[in-house]
């Protein structure tokens, strides 16, 4: 029996490791900062997205439950845009693969279970499942578990669809590029000519403005869905 590694494995490790190195690098570099100084360079838009990441937070979970949550929330924010957007330099997205969104998914899951968990007791939170009546136990049990299938299948499908649309674009490139070529009486290997000129708008919407907006959706739901856990006394403490 031979095991085959994936090769979003690779860069699985790989970007965890420069993301990691860059974060330590950072945090020290604003642990120097003097504190009656305005922030410059990099330091500043770091510390700007750190705070509306904290409010937007803050805004669902209260200002109470905002510090514990807002550093798992910045990570997956920073992670997931970071994945999405590696496609531009030629490099596969982790988040097109089922497996890699599968697993935020469940981190999210566990996550927002512990919540209700805490602040519903063992009573209340197994006695959900019969409500509003017990015979609706089944699908109440299928409907717990059917978040994680769509935070993971929603970003997957989002990112897997713009990978496939992206390479269908290049194809047809390629074969306008051979087609025009042969007009002229060239032959063999011909040079795509026509997707520097024709995918760089489709780059920015795919791999930019979409990777933002499926990052934006995946953080807020697991906002939103925390925040619905958490009774409204706490979140105005």
């Amino acid at each position: 029996m031979t095991i085959t590694i994936q090769s979003d494995v690779f860069t699985i490790i790989g970007e965890t490791l420069v993301l990691g190195i860059l974060i330590v690098l950072l945090s020290k570099k604003i642990d120097k900062l003097d504190p009656f100084e305005k922030p410059r360079g990099i330091i500043l838009p770091v510390i700007l997205g750190v705070e509306k990441v904290y409010e937007d937070v803050k805004h669902n979970v209260g200002s109470r439950m905002a510090e514990t949550f807002t550093p798992y929330i910045l990570s997956i924010t920073i992670y997931i845009f970071c994945s999405n957007i590696i496609s531009m330099i030629g490099i596969s997205s982790p988040t097109a693969n089922l497996s890699v969104t599968l697993l935020l998914s469940i981190i999210t899951w566990v996550l927002i279970q512990i919540t209700e968990f805490s602040y519903s007791g063992v009573k209340g939170y197994f006695h959900q499942f019969i409500e509003p009546m017990p015979l609706l136990l089944p699908m109440n049990i299928i409907e717990k578990f059917t978040m994680i299938l769509s935070l993971s299948v929603r970003l997957f499908g989002n990112m897997l669809c713009g990978s496939i649309m992206m390479s269908l674009i290049y194809s047809f490139c390629s074969f306008l590029s051979g087609g025009i070529a042969s007009w002229f009486g060239a032959s063999g290997n011909i040079f795509n000519f026509l997707a520097p000129v024709i995918t760089p708008l489709l780059h920015a919407y795919f791999d930019c403005f979409s990777s933002f907006i499926q990052t934006l959706v995946f953080v807020t739901l697991t906002m939103v869905l925390v925040g619905n856990d958490i009774p409204e006394e706490i979140k105005k403490v």
